[in-house]
């Protein structure tokens, strides 16, 4: 099972041969849809089984990622996640799961690029403009996400932190209200997947102000990053990872990760997810589990700060 929690909850039941009649089932949706797709017959190959793609939304992936929690950790059920199943824990009042302890970590696979847009109607065209903007009038402007705790959220949230400015949260239930109301003036800005809003940003029915990663994305190489416009620690991507449940064997995590490492790196897949903006770079199971860690951390103290909760 492939699970993803953050911007369409994934499952991927990954069948050995003789388990499950030897198929590998994936659970996605929307861009993890997408992703899960484009590599799905890569997958097929290097695992030797075919692959079926499943949805399990519902709790911002909490669903997905309890049957993984639950699942016999054989290597036939695995969960495609990202960054919310490591702000999940800091958001909820109650898990069913620990995110960390009740999860074997396999790789994390590669990230999505964020990008701050704006409607065109607000009077700025840069970072600088915009914190210039929000620092004159606090709180006078509104920007959204796809929902209370989400990533999208906490990106804003980071945002307005490391500017020393304030605006409105207002949240929806997924980004496609929200970018229907961004463009219709409802909500002033957010952060979303470049992927999802290109067209828009061609049309100009959205502004992009700056991408929220570390560096540049060929999707979009003449769009700055925000830490170039003035905010250097500012570093927030769309990442996803493949996990088990926990007391996977490390044999089956080494067969794992290799398969799904050689499936995400043909070059088919490589130009499918490049189109997407999406950048490939699966990691060993041991800096995965690392990175769980950090990130939890790093979005933790942001949760705090913030005061977000989810009942």
């Amino acid at each position: 099972m492939l699970l993803e929690p953050c911007f369409a909850r994934l499952f991927l039941r990954c069948a050995r041969r003789g388990v499950s009649n030897g198929r590998i089932h994936v659970h996605a949706g929307s861009g993890v849809d997408a992703i899960a797709r484009a590599a799905a017959p890569a997958l097929g190959k290097t695992l030797g089984q075919p692959v079926v793609i499943e949805n399990l939304p519902g709790a911002g992936g909490i669903t997905g990622a309890a049957a993984v929690v639950k699942a016999a950790p054989d290597g036939s059920t695995l969960g495609r996640v990202s960054n919310n199943h490591v702000i999940n824990p800091s958001v909820f009042k109650s898990m069913p799961f620990d995110a960390i302890k009740d999860v074997t970590p396999i790789s994390v696979i590669g990230a999505t690029p964020l990008v701050l847009v704006v409607n065109p109607k607000m009077p700025v065209k840069s970072v600088k403009e915009l914190v210039a903007l929000l620092k004159a009038r606090p709180d006078a402007y509104n920007y959204g996400s796809s929902g209370n705790g989400t990533i999208l959220h906490l990106a804003v949230e980071m945002f307005l932190d490391d500017a020393g400015v304030r605006a409105r949260h207002v949240p929806y239930k997924g980004t496609g209200p929200l970018v229907t109301d961004l463009i219709a003036g409802q909500v002033e800005m957010t952060v979303i997947s470049l992927p999802s809003i290109q067209p828009h940003l061609k049309s100009g029915m959205l502004r992009a102000i700056g991408l929220c990663g570390a560096t540049r994305t060929p999707a979009a190489p003449d769009l700055a990053t925000i830490a170039e416009q003035g905010l250097p620690g500012y570093n927030v991507e769309g990442w996803f990872a493949l996990v088990g449940p926990a007391n996977l064997p490390p044999a089956e995590v080494r067969r794992l990760h290799d398969a799904f490492a050689k499936a995400f790196t043909t070059p088919e897949v490589v130009e499918a997810l490049r189109k997407q903006g999406t950048v490939v770079q699966p990691g060993t199971p041991e800096s995965a589990a690392s990175y769980f860690r950090s990130e939890a951390a790093r979005y933790a103290a942001l949760v705090r700060k913030a005061n977000v909760t989810v009942e």
